[in-house]
């Protein structure tokens, strides 16, 4: 079932999500329908919260974008299309050394609204699947951009705190619009499901 997604002021976006400790037929579910929600606005990254949900949860597919980054799943280099779209659950990030890289990054929480944004290239992600076994995910570039955009959404974070001062400023209409709508329609909308470049996270 697709779930409305919740768009930029509402106030579900910046409460930390409660971990998780039922792995049941309801988290199933949960993950299913994000994964189809993020699939049918053509996203490939979804945080609970986006859902409405202040959970420690978010599902990513990056099957089919350009395959510019590098990953190791629990010490192997497991065939992406083996454990996409991946449902991570309870997820804590470790930078890794590695430079920083500038990427434009949308959200699906913010139609239509993008900005380049600087981001560690390397990170360490552990978390646990939806049957609670631990995971180890090392991972670069578009894939570890991604992870840490989720997981800023599940502890309140959003890309445009993460935004230098100059890129942020020429957007501060349209985000300033965008709190209105939302703050008029109670927070639910959808947004159009239409193909942009690059994927919006």
């Amino acid at each position: 079932m697709s779930l409305a997604i919740v768009h930029y002021n509402a106030p579900v976006l910046r409460k930390k999500g409660a971990p998780i400790t039922r792995f049941d037929a309801s988290l199933a579910r949960l993950a299913h329908d994000m994964i189809e929600t993020m699939h049918g606005a053509r996203g490939i990254g979804l945080a609970a919260q986006q859902v409405g949900q202040a959970l420690q949860l978010c599902v990513i597919d990056l099957r089919e974008t350009d395959r510019d980054f590098s990953w190791e799943l629990n010490g192997a280099q497991t065939p992406l299309e083996l454990f996409m779209p991946a449902v991570l659950v309870n997820p804590k990030v470790e930078v890794l050394p590695s430079e920083k890289t500038s990427y434009e990054e949308g959200c699906l929480s913010f139609p239509e609204i993008r900005g380049d944004i600087f981001r560690p290239n390397l990170v360490r992600v552990t978390y646990q699947d939806l049957q609670g076994n631990p995971q180890l995910l090392v991972c670069n570039g578009l894939l570890g951009r991604c992870i840490q955009h989720e997981v800023d959404h599940l502890n309140g974070t959003l890309f445009i705190d993460r935004m230098e001062k100059a890129v942020r400023r020429p957007l501060e209409r349209d985000i300033t619009a965008l709190a209105e709508k939302t703050k008029n329609s109670a927070g639910a909308a959808k947004p159009p499901a239409a193909p942009c470049q690059p994927p919006v996270i």
